[in-house]
């Protein structure tokens, strides 16, 4: 533990029950309102506001806090309760060092507190924290590239995969894992969660440089073609209907196309963006191919994309444990891999 106190200002107690709990390994932990007089209290370590940002009281209350000599120094972390831009700018103009959705596990808020607590606590976190900076921008540019032009420059998203590999490498799969989940923007979460288990997969099957490459550099832009779905549609708090299913369905050719219309695409890659949710038994789309036609390229990533997909939480879902999810993958015989999941999970419970 830290010596000081971290500051939970929640507007909803109950809800940050268990985010307090989890402050508490961290430093001691006071759970406070929005009405809140921070004139009248010692300084902070750090902040964690759980607040509906939007709300003036909200936006008072963090406003007044600002105003207080420490808060130069304490980091504050927000928990958005809209997951939209303007709300993350918003948290950004209210003083936020960081920016969090409002799903992230407890756990993901302590790891991204303590970054902000300790950014002199090694060479290596911070190299892992600026590939996974210089990943996310990559993938950001990628995304709104994409969505305005119908093609997109890959020589950002390139420059990345070398670097990716370096820190999977010296810091391992897990260190990966909760770097990018603490990340500000997560909107590209599940890319980059999806490039480190394929760069754990591929290195422990012992899969040559140049195969890691093409699969992390594949695993990168997957889901390209998300850029041309409705923002709303990607940003639901819920599971989707038929309708709204079938348009996000869509993200597999259409990020086919924007990538056959690209320069630098390779046919590994077109392949896995256009099939990775292709199942051998012919059950899964666009095309609805089966067994031979099915490439290992495409095999290797759905089984990382599933797993991603299982172990991130969301509005509408909880995280599973790892556990859990390797079960769920042993459940789909018929349908993806079996080879590679065995080795899947080896591969993960080795970086565990």
């Amino acid at each position: 533990m830290l010596p000081g106190v971290v500051v939970l200002v929640s507007d909803q107690p109950g809800r940050s029950a268990l985010l307090a709990e989890a402050l508490r390994g961290v430093g001691t932990c006071e759970v406070v309102g929005l009405d809140v007089d921070w004139s009248t209290r010692a300084a902070a370590i750090a902040v964690v506001a759980d607040v509906d940002a939007a709300r003036p009281a909200a936006m008072q209350c963090l406003l007044a806090l600002q105003a207080q000599a420490w808060a130069g120094t304490a980091p504050l972390v927000c928990i958005s309760q809209r997951t939209s831009d303007k709300a993350l700018r918003q948290a950004r103009v209210l003083g936020a060092s960081a920016c969090l959705p409002f799903y992230a596990e407890p756990h993901i808020v302590v790891t991204a507190l303590l970054n902000l607590l300790n950014p002199n606590e090694g060479a290596l976190n911070a190299t892992i924290r600026q590939c996974a900076e210089r990943a996310g921008a990559a993938l950001t540019s990628l995304f709104n590239t994409a969505s305005h032009d119908g093609r997109v420059d890959l020589q950002a998203i390139d420059s990345c995969v070398d670097p990716l590999l370096l820190a999977l490498s010296d810091g391992g799969l897990a260190r990966w894992l909760n770097t990018i989940r603490a990340h500000d923007n997560a909107t590209y979460q599940h890319s980059l969660v999806v490039a480190g288990l394929a760069a754990q997969f591929a290195t422990h099957i012992g899969f040559p440089e140049a195969q890691r490459q093409r699969l992390v550099r594949a695993a990168l832009v997957h889901d390209v073609g998300k850029a041309r779905i409705p923002r709303a549609l990607l940003l639901k708090r819920g599971t989707l209907d038929a309708d709204e299913a079938a348009v996000m369905r869509t993200h597999t050719v259409l990020g086919y196309e924007i990538l056959r219309a690209s320069r630098h695409a390779d046919p590994a890659m077109l392949d896995a963006v256009r099939h990775h949710h292709e199942m051998l038994d012919g059950s899964g789309y666009p095309d609805g191919i089966s067994g031979d036609a099915i490439s290992d390229v495409v095999r290797f990533l759905t089984v990382c994309d599933i797993y991603a997909a299982l172990t991130e939480r969301r509005s509408y879902k909880p995280a599973l444990p790892s556990d859990e999810a390797m079960t769920i993958l042993q459940g789909m015989q018929g349908r993806i891999e079996p080879r590679f999941v065995q080795a899947f999970g080896q591969a993960v419970a080795r970086a565990a």
